[in-house]
């Protein structure tokens, strides 16, 4: 994952303004069904469609559950999201936060498959709506406060409405285990 120079530093900045607005702190639950309105996007369960696409529907929420997380939908330059709500709700909050960091990001819509009917994906604009969505999630003040107080994972992703997974990916990225024991090895070398 490269990405742009400068980009990191975007997303962390992003991620306090945003938290600034909805009145949050760095070490805050931050809501994605409450972060889409203040956004103006709307936000569609899949099996809101059962009555619509019973057989699609059935398929991603009970046959291949893995295959569909959540995409975004355009109307003009409206967004709503739809997400898999079959998934765990950790899951559901990095999809639908990932899909509203596109947004934050103002990511150009894009056309669902490309011409030889395959999946169109642009690796650099998911890679960034996934750090971002991340930096929303788990602040790097929030990843060191959990290296700090050394909270199992378990722990700090019930308190802030994450996955495990999300917690162990926030402290890999920010570096937040190494850097806490660098500056207890330095405070202690004092």
């Amino acid at each position: 994952m490269a990405y742009r120079r400068g980009f990191k530093s975007e997303a962390n900045a992003i991620a306090r303004e945003v938290r600034a607005e909805l009145g949050l702190w760095a070490h805050d639950r931050l809501d994605p069904w409450e972060l889409a309105p203040h956004l103006d996007v709307r936000v569609i369960a899949l099996s809101a469609f059962g009555g619509d696409a019973p057989q699609a529907v059935r398929h991603f929420t009970e046959m291949d559950i893995g295959a569909f997380s959540a995409c975004t939908v355009f109307a003009g330059r409206r967004r709503t999201i739809v997400h898999n709500d079959r998934h765990s709700f950790g899951r559901q909050v990095s999809n639908v936060t990932h899909e509203l960091s596109h947004a934050l990001l103002l990511h150009d819509p894009t056309p669902a498959l490309n011409d030889r009917g395959c999946r169109f994906w642009n690796q650099s604009t998911e890679d960034e709506a996934q750090w971002l969505a991340g930096a929303l999630l788990v602040t790097e003040d929030a990843a060191l406060r959990v290296a700090r107080g050394h909270i199992p994972p378990v722990v700090a992703a019930q308190e802030l409405g994450v996955s495990e997974r999300m917690i162990v990916y926030r402290l890999n990225v920010t570096g937040a285990r190494q850097r806490v024991a660098r500056s207890r090895h330095l405070w202690i070398g004092r």
